[in-house]
């Protein structure tokens, strides 16, 4: 299946997408093959219903926000690139030589871009700050019905409390970033993809 998927995918193709995401070859031709199995419309493309079907993304409390991750604002599908370009983000920071966003410069899987990540699973309606609202969203997402909506919100207060730095009761990129300084997130956020 494997030599099937790669003959499917031209060879610049997949130089461009190694440029692009840092992945070796065989990385490439290995996940194209499990893209490939999950479109089940077979159409070039996944839709949120072939993400849904991977059991450790459905059984995940953040599972659609990871999946929403996947999608470009208003678009349905993601090809093998957006795709690929997603799960760069998640690649061992070590192995970041070449891989460049096309838009800031940096690596796919550069801390930044890793906070990033991390920071528009929690920015719900895109606007480039987390409400108290949104968070109470994702931590609901996260503990289910285990706690309370005071506990929840107490959660809530004190974080913002605590990451708001300019008094507008929301947390921006950067306060964000503050708050995870000491967190090793290229480790916590970083897959093993064999070579």
């Amino acid at each position: 299946m494997g030599s099937r998927a790669s003959s499917l995918l031209r060879e610049e193709d997949i130089d461009e997408i190694k440029k692009e995401t840092g992945f070796s070859h065989s990385q490439i031709t290995r996940l194209y093959s499990r893209f490939h199995s999950l479109d089940k419309g077979e159409n070039g493309a996944l839709s949120r219903e072939d993400f849904q079907r991977i059991p450790e993304l459905a059984i995940n409390p953040l599972g659609d926000r990871i999946i929403n991750a996947f999608f470009p604002e208003g678009e349905d599908q993601v090809n093998f690139r957006g795709f690929m370009r997603t799960l760069a983000h998640f690649r061992p920071v070590e192995d970041n030589e070449k891989n460049k966003d096309m838009i800031s410069g940096e690596p796919l899987n550069s801390r930044t871009n890793k906070l990033h990540f991390a920071f528009q699973l929690y920015d719900l309606d895109r606007d480039d700050k987390i409400s108290r609202d949104e968070l109470l969203q994702v931590l609901r997402m996260m503990v289910g019905v285990n706690i309370s909506d005071e506990q929840l919100g107490s959660i809530a207060d004190r974080t913002i409390q605590e990451a708001d730095t300019n008094g507008d009761m929301c947390i921006s990129f950067s306060e964000f970033t503050k708050v995870l300084e000491k967190v090793d997130v290229e480790q916590k956020m970083s897959i093993r993809f064999l070579h």
